[in-house]
């Protein structure tokens, strides 16, 4: 199967796109002004300890206090688990990782258990054994991969490793230049660590561009694209000395147009901030992202389908179920997600359904639940939350529904000004009163409303005068006092 990765590269930020028959998988996208954090190193001092939260707050230099649950603390003896008050104290200094970007109103989610990602290992500086990558199945595979390791490892080389899924091929002196690596990463932070004040970074994750050479690149990518002469030549570089069967499959766009206008990504971002995704059938899905959680509603739409009803309810639940795989994946969806697909009585359409949804699953690379489907015809699953969403990097609440996606109709409007009229000559003796708004609720009041508002003159004996604010929004209003 044809996969590429696009790298679009400008001062202000990188964009990376995975790419699959020519199509959109994945969209990540990293800010100068707002690098993400997961992966990074401190030396924090902890400000604050709540034991009914079991719980603390640890400065970290961040604009929020990061939060610190005992079950991310490492203790020696996982046996004797202590409480946190036992282990922390106000003012304390403490070595921490993030491992979860501050989200919305949320900080930053940190733990003790240190772990540094390289290519081919995850190292496990405070631990003792070899861990394998749940993806790698086979139990043979996993034990000769282990017994691998532990023959390979130089006796001075201390802590636990987790092999991971790029490891299956790679060769001895891969893994021992992976090895070799991480323990200078490790020595370093600790070097500094001995002298550095408190809220200092002593390690920084690597920048998208080069997380996207160790994280994302198998055997599956044909071309690693580029449009940076400068990424260029630092990839080439990171390939040469951790990856070089990589090296071959980096290519430097020089083309006058725009790399992800080339290859219809920039019109993918536009498809993917949009409350509904067109199906090819002519079904579609409607995605609604909330705080808590998001839902997914699959419907028929213009598909009529074949033979009789169940058998297009049962192709477009099939077609949905990879579009939702893929949109969670472009959005970057995370936490609880609620999936309505359309009524089926049959259960064999049911099974095969879910079946095809954890299929087209299996290539997320975040961790992910999924149950079968309620009472109630739903499918509920979570999907592990690291940083924010798509929608959230690039846009904001709307300044004039504050988010809600809907406004106040101009009628709404004109009777809230009606009650308020009503109040504000109840309190105060005004000469005249004058109302303030957007154009289509004073022409609601010069037209259908205006025997309400020579009602309410009449009642309050005062006039009342109009103005059109062409700044203001729908719901915005003001009564000035003459």
């Amino acid at each position: 199967m044809s996969e590429q990765i696009l790298i679009n590269i400008t001062p202000q930020e990188t964009r990376v796109a995975v790419m699959q028959q020519g199509v959109v998988q994945e969209l990540h996208i990293e800010r100068a002004s707002s690098y993400g954090m997961v992966g990074n190193v401190y030396q924090g001092r902890v400000c604050r300890v709540l034991p009914g939260m079991q719980s603390a707050f640890v400065e970290i230099g961040l604009e929020r206090a990061a939060f610190l649950h005992v079950a991310d603390i490492w203790q020696q003896k996982p046996n004797e688990e202590k409480p946190i008050e036992k282990l922390l104290h106000e003012g304390q200094t403490v070595l921490v990782q993030v491992i979860k970007d501050p989200i919305g109103t949320k900080g930053a989610r940190l733990s003790t258990q240190i772990s540094i990602a390289g290519r081919l290992l995850v190292y496990l500086p405070q631990e003792t054994h070899i861990g394998i990558s749940q993806r790698i199945e086979d139990e043979q595979e996993r034990e000769l991969l282990r017994h691998k390791l532990q023959q390979l490892m130089p006796p001075e080389v201390k802590g636990g490793f987790i092999v991971r899924t790029s490891a299956e091929t790679a060769t001895d002196r891969e893994l021992l230049a992976d090895v070799d690596y991480l323990q200078r990463i490790w020595n370093g932070i600790m070097e500094q660590a001995k002298t550095a004040a408190p809220q200092t970074l002593l390690y920084q994750e690597l920048n998208l561009a080069l997380r996207v050479l160790r994280d994302f690149v198998s055997e599956d990518i044909d071309r690693i694209i580029v449009d940076s002469r400068e990424t260029y030549a630092k990839l080439q570089a990171f390939s040469a000395s951790y990856m070089s069967d990589v090296a071959s499959r980096l290519e430097h766009y020089q083309g006058e147009r725009p790399l992800f206008d080339l290859y219809q990504a920039e019109a993918e971002i536009e498809k993917a901030l949009s409350r509904k995704v067109e199906l090819k059938s002519g079904g579609y899905l409607i995605i609604d992202q909330t705080e808590a959680l998001t839902t997914v509603d699959v419907n028929t739409g213009a598909f009529v389908g074949g033979r009789n009803f169940d058998d297009t309810i049962f192709k477009t639940n099939l077609e949905a179920a990879h579009a939702i795989a893929r949109q969670l994946r472009l959005r970057n969806l995370g936490g609880i997600i609620i999936i309505d697909f359309i009524d089926m009585d049959n259960a064999e359409h049911k099974t095969a359904v879910l079946e095809e949804f954890k299929k087209a699953l299996a290539r997320d690379r975040t961790r992910m639940t999924v149950s079968g489907f309620s009472a109630l015809g739903l499918v509920e699953m979570t999907r592990k939350r690291t940083r924010e969403s798509l929608a959230h990097v690039l846009c904001q609440p709307c300044p004039v529904c504050q988010g809600r996606g809907e406004l106040k109709t101009p009628q709404t409007v004109c009777y809230e000004i009606l009650r308020e009229l009503l109040r504000e000559a109840r309190q105060y003796n005004a000469r005249e009163f004058r109302i303030l708004g957007s154009q289509p609720v004073i022409d609601l009041f010069l037209d259908e409303e205006s025997q309400s508002l020579a009602q309410l003159a009449d009642f309050i004996a005062k006039p009342i005068s109009l103005l059109v604010e062409t700044q203001y929004n729908q719901e915005q209003y003001d009564i000035v006092l003459m």
